[in-house]
């Protein structure tokens, strides 16, 4: 067994491994990167092998509000990029900052085990075309994404049409000929629906509860390049933010769409205007939540019934981390519970990278994230106080970055923070960390 005590073991190629990569790199601190596929760009390569991608796939945030701020798209990038551009994008970056020579590519990452407590190294063994590998690292980030394992839910009774989840869809040909039932309305289900109306002979919508809907253009621009323009309290913000959906978007309820029992932002609103024309044209049938199958046959909670060739369920992803054991993540509930969604309380050789979601973070927000893990990181072996400082915040207990927001009770919203307070957070551990090395 090779020992590699002074090397980190980063998992993961994705936008996230590609952030850590190039901040170890610059900051001169030896790693060994893994990745399953055999190239960069994590889900946004359809033809990753975990990749849970669609044809039709764009990104719902524009360009300029998701782009790492150290290597702006292109001009000719679109300004809702398809997973086509951004699959180049994350290639022209790896190859930018010459990062493709830290990775071992086709190599599956199969087991990480501590060997004692902090600082005493971890063994990581992985598996690629010649066979198992075991080696000691000094410690490890895990960077795999969060959008791979399938959540898919326990329906009663049987259906002997095609059920498959979201992360089966390829492409809009599959629904050819058939009558097809969507089963959730976020992002991923909206966009899908919108393919499906298109193919199948009919597309209905099933939804367990109400969505704010947000159209991807106010006033000509990118919604979202008004909204972060602008920084107002959340209280105010609602209201604003409510009256110009009203104005561009109206009551989607007249279409039959159910009214969002929560407040605006305490959930993930969609970023799609297609599927509110859609229904205002007839082309797809808003259904309730599902109470049983039997057969072809779909029966609703409100006691209605229709029947469908295909079921797709687009209910979305459980965290996975299955080359680890959860209780090693401090797992409670449906999420680790980790200082600012990536420092572990107790050990200092431990990271989860991009186990975070917020309304408007982009991958600049992430990017800081992975910012301060490696500065912190580099902070202990330099032993500066704002290191210490930092090592003894999280040791003493920490609540999520929420910024006092309720969100809805769902496994998708157990690592969901409010944007401002937690950008606020990291980057003021940057600067304490940055002016402590200096």
């Amino acid at each position: 067994m090779i020992e590699t005590r002074d090397r980190l073991a980063l998992i993961g190629a994705g936008p996230m491994g590609l952030a850590a990569a190039q901040l170890l790199a610059a900051l001169k601190i030896d790693f060994q990167g893994f990745e399953l596929h055999s190239d960069v760009g994590g889900l946004w390569d359809i033809d990753a092998p975990r990749s849970t991608m669609y044809d039709s796939a764009h990104l719902i945030s524009s360009k300029k509000m998701t782009e790492f701020a150290n290597f702006p798209m292109r001009d000719e990038v679109a300004e809702y990029p398809s997973h086509r551009e951004l699959k180049q994008y994350f290639q022209d970056y790896a190859r930018h900052f010459d990062l493709y020579r830290h990775y071992m590519f086709g190599a599956e990452v199969l087991s990480c085990k501590p060997l004692g407590g902090s600082g005493n190294g971890w063994e990581v063994t992985w598996r690629d075309a010649e066979g198992e590998h075991t080696q000691i690292f000094a410690g490890v980030l895990i960077a795999n994404g969060t959008l791979s394992t399938p959540n898919m839910p326990d329906f009663k009774g049987s259906f002997s049409g095609e059920l498959i989840h979201s992360s089966a869809y390829r492409s809009a040909s599959q629904f050819d000929g058939k009558r097809v039932l969507v089963v959730g309305a976020g992002n991923s289900g909206c966009d899908i629906a919108v393919d499906a109306i298109h193919h199948g002979t009919v597309c209905d919508l099933s939804m367990r509860r109400g969505y704010y809907f947000v159209p991807k253009y106010v006033f000509g621009k990118p919604a979202d390049t008004l909204g972060g323009a602008v920084k107002l309290p959340m209280a105010l913000k609602r209201v604003v933010d409510g009256l110009i959906l009203k104005w561009f978007v109206g009551n989607p309820q007249k279409y039959g769409f159910p009214k969002p029992n929560y407040k605006l932002y305490e959930s993930h609103p969609v970023v799609n205007s297609l599927v509110l024309y859609h229904a205002g044209h007839g082309d797809i049938k808003i259904q309730p939540d599902i109470d049983r199958f039997d057969g072809n046959t779909v029966h609703f909670k409100d006691g209605t019934q229709a029947d469908y060739d295909m079921v797709l369920a687009a209910t979305g992803y459980k965290l996975d981390y299955p080359f680890i054991d959860n209780a090693l993540l401090n797992w409670q509930g449906d999420a680790p519970h980790l200082y600012l969604n990536c420092m572990h309380p107790d050990r200092d050789d431990l990271f989860v990278l991009g186990m975070v979601e917020a309304s408007g973070l982009g991958w600049q927000g992430r990017y800081e994230q992975a910012e301060m893990v490696v500065r912190y990181i580099k902070g202990l072996r330099d032993d500066n106080a704002a290191a210490r400082t930092l090592q003894k915040t999280k040791h003493d207990g920490f609540t999520r970055a929420t910024g006092g927001m309720s969100y809805i009770d769902l496994p998708r919203m157990a690592y969901y923070v409010d944007k401002a307070t937690y950008r606020k957070s990291v980057c003021q551990w940057i600067s304490k960390l940055q002016g402590a090395s200096a």
